[in-house]
């Protein structure tokens, strides 16, 4: 099982907070070699540990200040591939996970409005094998996505 170690945790949170940042001004401000900075993104890069370097886009500052999740029950026989492809069409659709439970997708999708909600559920439950949907409108964002505790917990746990 791959870790990391706590200079690659204080790599990545200097990445997060500062994603411009050249790796000679990291290197630096982490008290590291240049080398040793190029080094560990390498390997976290190669690793899959750090997967883009994208900025990070707001939907609602585009205009999709909807946000819904929406748990999809489908035909066995269908199976997942059809739908993600479907899926894959539809922009507004930000997520899609295969679950366990009472449903068998869950969607994380976006809209304009309450009224381009529904047409962005239509245009998801379209396809065919998709026996019920189900869905919630987020109300306000408690927590967004976050993954830095987490490397903090597992550069501790080593």
């Amino acid at each position: 099982m791959p870790s990391i170690d706590p200079l690659d945790a204080r790599l990545l949170k200097l990445l997060s907070d500062e994603p411009r940042i050249g790796v000679l001004e990291a290197s630096r401000r982490l008290g590291v070699a240049r080398g040793t900075v190029q080094a560990r993104l390498d390997k976290l890069l190669g690793r899959g540990v750090v997967r883009s370097f994208g900025p990070e886009v707001d939907p609602a500052a585009l205009g999709y200040g909807v946000t819904a999740f929406v748990t999809l029950e489908i035909s066995q026989a269908g199976g997942h591939d059809m739908l993600a492809v479907h899926l894959d069409g539809i922009p507004e659709v930000l997520e899609a996970h295969t679950i366990t439970g009472s449903g068998d997708l869950l969607l994380r999708i976006v809209a304009r409005s309450n009224a381009d909600l529904q047409r962005v559920i239509d245009s998801i439950v379209r396809a065919d094998g998709i026996r019920r949907s189900s869905s919630v409108i987020a109300l306000e964002t408690q927590l967004a996505y976050r993954v830095l505790p987490l490397v903090e917990q597992a550069a501790r746990e080593g």
